[in-house]
């Protein structure tokens, strides 16, 4: 029970240190990921520097395929950044090898659960804390688990040392053996640091050969990939795509370092004066041991990168092959582009595919001003009716583009945010409602310009060309907001030119209410006319009011970073 425990502490410490350092970092991370790819070389260095920063390869290739299927990676970019992570999750196992040396390692642990404690009660800085806080409980389960390895004695258990004696004889079909369990065992615990723990207790303990150990390693880089692909199942084609070169990289290192085996692992062995016998456990100290596997780790993992990097376009032209393109797997307008694959499994880095999803809301939104106009001065009936169907359409997939976003928004809420990120969220879900009123300001619209068409009222000149400068302004605001939505920043000056555009309106409004009286007063029009026409006014001056308020939130968001 010890022994699981500790295994469980570490897998604790890990998570909670990695999204205590997202939380530090917040938007930081991905926006390194998104520029420092200009190039795969760039690439691979950006991934195995996140990678060791947040100490989750998982975390850093969901992200990069959520990157992909969001478009602003490409799938080249993607696939050196995945190569990069391969590298820096081996520095999980050096922190192992530190962490499980002959330094007692309980005094740096205490008081750090100490200090990380004292900064989240006292909410100095609670992310620094949460940090430290699983920085120590990973480094707690790395020593616990060594303490409690030498006090089981597995080597000297008879039924543990014979079924290790017993699957380490078989030559190459050990091999493959292990290399299945450790793969199996990765995936079912979601954690290949977790299994290099327990790898690293048994081949301390003498009880398992140093080249069985490595088996099991070469299996926990197979395990790993298998998150990034399920994660991507329902994602974009391009996400799949880069989920499956994760799997296409890893499965090419083992087949190549299955065919030099035993040299390679002799090789690593005597540059840390360890004597390898295949199949026989080495009796060396623990230190050297776990030094062999974090050093295979890592120079497989570098040599696999420098094999395959000048080769990334031709295993990008082999993941498209096995995942090709398919016509009914195109994306309509009813369904959602960026966050159909799913929570992504670190919710500070989800709200990224969020803001994505708020864009194209947003330009769905902007189409239907089109539709309007459009509608507005159709006299073609079955062409009039087609566009009025359109305008039905959107605003149906308004309403289900509302609830899907603030539905997932939700789920990013109830995970582990830093208060900027719920802060964002906030402003998330007042952007998403005002976009749906403009959605239903354009249906509005639509039904006042249908009265009009089956009432056969017609407008006089004046009429026509005051609703057409009333369109303009109304799509002249749109198209600042889309933009804003797009870089997910306002400047002060942009707001306050869309300030200064929302008085115009506003003032056009108040103009056009004071002709209208006088205009009916005067006959120029009957008084139905008039209330067609106000109607369509007041209306499009209500959408501006609600893309003013986009603004604002978007403007706050800004403000509050």
């Amino acid at each position: 029970m010890t022994l699981i425990g500790s295994v469980a502490m570490l897998m604790y410490g890990m998570k909670v240190m990695s999204e205590g350092l997202q939380k530090m970092a917040g938007s930081t991370l991905s926006n390194v990921l998104g520029k420092m790819t200009t190039n795969r070389f760039t690439g691979v260095l950006t991934g195995a520097f996140i990678t060791a920063a947040i100490q989750s390869s998982t975390a850093t290739t969901v992200m990069t395929v959520s990157f992909v299927s969001a478009g602003i990676l490409s799938l080249a970019q993607a696939i050196s950044v995945i190569m990069g992570a391969n590298i820096g999750t081996t520095f999980t196992a050096w922190i192992m090898v530190l962490g499980g040396g002959s330094f007692d390692l309980r005094f740096v642990v205490y008081t750090t659960i100490i200090l990380a404690v004292a900064l989240i009660h006292y909410r100095r800085n609670t992310d620094l804390g949460e940090f430290l806080l699983g920085l120590a409980l990973m480094l707690l389960g790395l020593t616990t688990l060594k303490i409690n390895a030498s006090e089981m004695h597995l080597d000297q258990m008879a039924p543990v040392r014979n079924f290790f004696v017993a699957t380490s004889s078989w030559g190459y079909g050990s091999y493959f053996l292990y290399l299945l369990v450790g793969g199996i065992l990765t995936f079912a615990v979601q954690s290949s640091a977790a299994i290099m723990a327990i790898t690293m207790t048994l081949c301390s303990t003498h009880v398992l050969p140093i080249d069985m150990g490595i088996a099991l390693v070469l299996g926990e880089n197979i395990g790993t990939t298998i998150t990034s692909n399920v994660v991507a199942l329902s994602a974009s084609v391009q996400a799949r795509r880069a989920a499956m070169a994760h799997l296409v990289f890893n499965l090419f290192g083992v087949v190549w370092v299955l065919c030099v085996f035993r040299w390679f692992v002799g090789g690593v062995c005597e540059v840390w004066g360890v004597e390898f016998t295949p199949g026989v456990p080495s009796d060396v100290s623990p230190d050297k041991l776990n030094a062999v596997l974090a050093t295979f780790h890592t120079s497989f993992n570098i040599i696999n990168t420098m094999i395959l990097i000048g080769f990334v376009p031709l295993l990008e032209r082999l993941v498209t092959m096995i995942i090709p393109s398919k016509p009914e797997e195109k994306l309509t307008d009813s369904q959602l582009h960026f966050i159909s694959g799913g929570l992504m499994s670190t919710s500070e880095l989800s709200i990224l595919q969020a803001w994505k999803e708020v864009h194209v809301f947003a330009v769905r939104t902007q189409r239907m001003v089109g539709m309007i106009h459009e509608l507005l001065n159709e006299e073609d009936e079955e062409l009039f009716e087609k566009i009025a169907a359109r305008i039905d359409k959107y605003e149906g997939i308004c309403d289900n583009m509302e609830y899907e976003i603030a539905q997932y928004l939700n789920q990013v809420a109830d995970g582990r945010l830093s208060e900027l990120s719920k802060r964002e969220v906030h402003k998330m879900l007042r952007i998403v409602s005002e976009l749906e009123s403009v959605g239903d300001a354009n249906y509005n619209l639509s039904r006042y310009i249908r009265h009009k068409h089956d009432s056969k009222i017609e407008y006089n000149e004046t009429q026509n060309k005051n609703i057409e400068l009333m369109i303009y302004l109304v799509s002249g605001a749109e198209a600042k907001m889309v933009e804003a939505l797009e870089r997910v920043n306002i400047t002060e000056d942009e707001f306050l030119e869309m300030t200064n555009m929302e008085n115009e309106i506003n003032n056009f409004r108040d103009e056009l209410k004071t002709r209208n009286m006088q205009d009916i007063t005067d006959h120029v029009y009957d008084y139905s006319t008039g209330v067609n026409y106000m109607d369509i006014v007041l209306e499009m001056e209500k959408m501006g009011d609600y893309i003013i308020n986009v603004e604002e939130a978007l403007y706050e968001h800004k403000h509050d970073k």
